[in-house]
């Protein structure tokens, strides 16, 4: 045996190990010089090794009614671990291959026991299991009655919108982003409300029904919460991800428990089941001739596609960002019934999302380029000059922002100066350093930069079609989506080599931005919302 796993609390001879690493949040109190060397990149191979065991597990786990309520079968890659749980535990058994002799440290009584169950897994005292699963199970509950009481109220305040909504018209289906407006400006469709008059906008249940009625000062936004059932958000706090049986104890067995535990703390099984019934009333009452929205192929949206299909209503999915490799959710590889439950067409940001939609698997046919109505291009955003601060884009992954802020305090002290800009959505809170300050500015409206380092974020593309040298920062003990297209390479670092990447980093090759962002097709977007349009 080649792997010693143990947990944070257990006394461990030095002399037993070679090396060590720690699954958070295990933190342990070992000699640094000793920790394993490039688990950044190790981990993120293992991650990239067991995306089709994910999208199978997934796919398995679908067949199940309750999963249409949870992330993990849909394959979330930045709103479910499952994915990363599998990777440590593919990266344990190469470990455990090896002659010299790893110390694992683990925590999670949940990936302890699927650990210790694997190939040289063999495991020292267990962590207990009891008190980790009662309190997501309270919180969870408690999560869901405050979700259900938010929606009961929703649909009373925002009943009254639902005039606005005329039968049988076209309609954007979006969520409550805080960069919409009442002028007709919205997120995600930029200004398609003001050039197509018969369009209505309908907000998703995430939109507080406060901002619902901001947004529907304009005439002609509405909310779904005003086609929900007050009675049946009571029920709300007994929606809850259960696996089969035959999932909890079969080979990841451990994992699903864990997965279910985790998204069962939260209010979110409330929010689906909410969003679903509300958006098949809609749909049922409504009969709109095409609907919209941000594309993502969460399991709500797999529910949408099933219903619009069975009630004759075309579906539009706007894939309104980018897709990476690691965006595994996108592909119908885990949807149960595979390209059934994927829109009628893909209105795709540019040439590189449509090749790899088409190469996961999704018809051709079902795929059209529509350009990048989120994403102008930038005309005069910063030169590159050497001397200049390099922009610390965060992501919103707090621990992730955490580790990038701190390797940027120690390549401070070799001359290095940052300007870090939190994730607008979850704000980094940090303490200013001597060569690390905070900025609120948009990469577009710094003058100059000597280099770019995002991790998880669109900023590092907007960086790269800029001509900006740029890194993508992979932290040490988790994934951090990358979120490029396949066809473009970006360097990589992480926090032991970081200050070494930066004096190294050279300006990128050439992107041509129309392959990734193309310029919005007018007439496509036309043919599609002018009153009773068909998809073709």
């Amino acid at each position: 045996m080649t792997v010693l796993l143990h947990g944070s609390a257990d006394t461990v001879s030095e002399e037993t190990f070679d090396s060590w690493a720690a699954i958070p949040p295990a933190s342990p109190p070992l000699d640094p010089a000793r920790r394993r060397p490039g688990l950044a990149a190790d981990l993120e191979s293992a991650f990239d090794s067991i995306v089709e065991a994910w999208w199978l597990l997934g796919r398995t786990l679908g067949s199940d009614k309750t999963a249409t309520l949870a992330h993990s079968p849909a394959c979330v890659t930045n709103a479910s671990d499952l994915g990363l749980m599998m990777a440590w535990a593919e990266l344990a058994e190469n470990w455990a291959r090896e002659p010299e002799t790893t110390l694992l440290i683990c925590d999670d009584p949940w990936l302890y026991r699927h650990l210790a169950s694997r190939p040289g897994g063999g495991a020292a005292s267990v962590p207990h299991l009891a008190p980790r699963r009662l309190w997501p199970a309270i919180r969870g509950y408690l999560a869901r009655v405050a979700a259900a009481a938010r929606s009961a109220f929703a649909a009373l305040r925002t009943r009254a919108l639902r005039v606005r909504n005329e039968i049988g018209g076209p309609a954007l289906l979006v969520y409550g982003h805080p960069a919409s407006d009442a002028t007709g400006r919205d997120a995600y469709f930029g200004d398609l409300l003001r050039r197509f008059p018969d369009l209505t906008r309908v907000l998703h249940v995430d939109c507080p029904a406060a901002r619902a009625l901001e947004l529907g000062r304009d005439g002609r936004t509405v909310s779904l919460h005003g086609w929900g059932s007050f009675w049946y958000a009571l029920t709300l706090p007994f929606a809850r991800w259960r696996p089969a049986r035959k999932h909890r104890n079969g080979k990841h067995g451990w994992l699903v428990r864990r997965a279910a535990a985790i998204e069962g703390g939260t209010g979110q099984a409330a929010m689906i089941r909410w969003q679903t019934h509300c958006q098949e009333r809609w749909l049922r009452a409504q009969r709109p001739d095409v609907v919209a929205w941000p594309w993502e192929n969460h399991s709500w949206e797999r529910t949408f596609v099933r219903t619009a299909r069975r009630l004759g209503v075309r579906t539009v999915g706007y894939q309104h960002s980018v897709i990476g490799r690691q965006m595994l959710n996108y592909a119908p590889a885990s949807n149960p019934d595979g390209v059934e439950s994927i829109p009628d067409l893909i209105m795709c940001a540019g040439p590189a999302t449509r090749d790899q939609l088409a190469a996961w698997g999704i018809p051709p046919e079902r795929l059209r380029i529509g350009g990048a109505l989120r994403f102008p291009a930038v005309t005069n955003g910063p030169r590159h000059k050497p001397d200049a601060p390099v922009l610390l884009a965060l992501p919103f992954d707090g621990p992730v922002a955490a580790e990038m802020v701190e390797a940027a305090r120690k390549a401070a002290k070799r001359g290095h100066r940052f300007l870090v800009k939190p994730h607008p959505m979850t704000p980094h809170v940090f303490a200013e350093s001597p060569g690390v300050a905070f900025t609120d500015q948009p990469l577009a409206q710094h003058e100059a930069l000597s280099a770019v380092v995002y991790a998880a974020s669109t900023v590092g593309l907007e960086a790269l079609l800029l001509g900006l040298p740029t890194l993508r920062f992979r932290p040490a003990d988790r994934i951090s989506i990358d979120i490029l297209p396949t066809e473009i390479e970006v360097s990589t670092t992480d926090a032991g080599s970081f200050a070494n990447d930066l004096e190294d980093l050279r300006p990128p090759p050439a992107v041509t931005r129309a392959f990734v962002f193309a310029p919005v097709d007018d007439a496509s977007w036309g043919a599609l919302f002018t009153k009773r349009g068909n998809v073709r």
